[in-house]
């Protein structure tokens, strides 16, 4: 006996526009917070980077100078994770999208 034989026929199930716009919705999710996800690791890294100059310089470091340079290293942390990634945004979205519901075929 074939085993084909007995396979039967299933008609695709469509997929609404709402799951469409849903799944789309997911995946830019997962992108956006990937790319955050890379600015918070490259701010530390910053960070941890800026601790290893020596101290001293033309103007005494207070509080405000502090919270300057973190608020500035969050920006340009931001900025490099969206326009220069470091490919660490790239891999955790590759890793992630899997466990997303797939399309349904039309």
């Amino acid at each position: 006996m074939n085993p084909l034989a007995t396979l039967t026929l299933v008609s695709p199930v469509r997929q609404s526009p709402a799951e469409n716009k849903s799944l789309s919705r997911d995946r830019a999710s997962l992108k956006r917070s990937c790319q955050e996800f890379e600015a918070i690791f490259i701010q530390s890294m910053f960070k941890s980077m800026r601790k290893t100059l020596p101290d001293g310089g033309l103007f005494k470091k207070d509080n405000a100078h502090a919270i300057y340079q973190d608020m500035f290293d969050q920006e340009i942390a931001t900025e490099i994770s969206q326009k220069q990634s470091m490919g660490l945004a790239d891999q955790m979205y590759r890793q992630m999208e899997k466990h997303l519901p797939l399309p349904k075929k039309k």
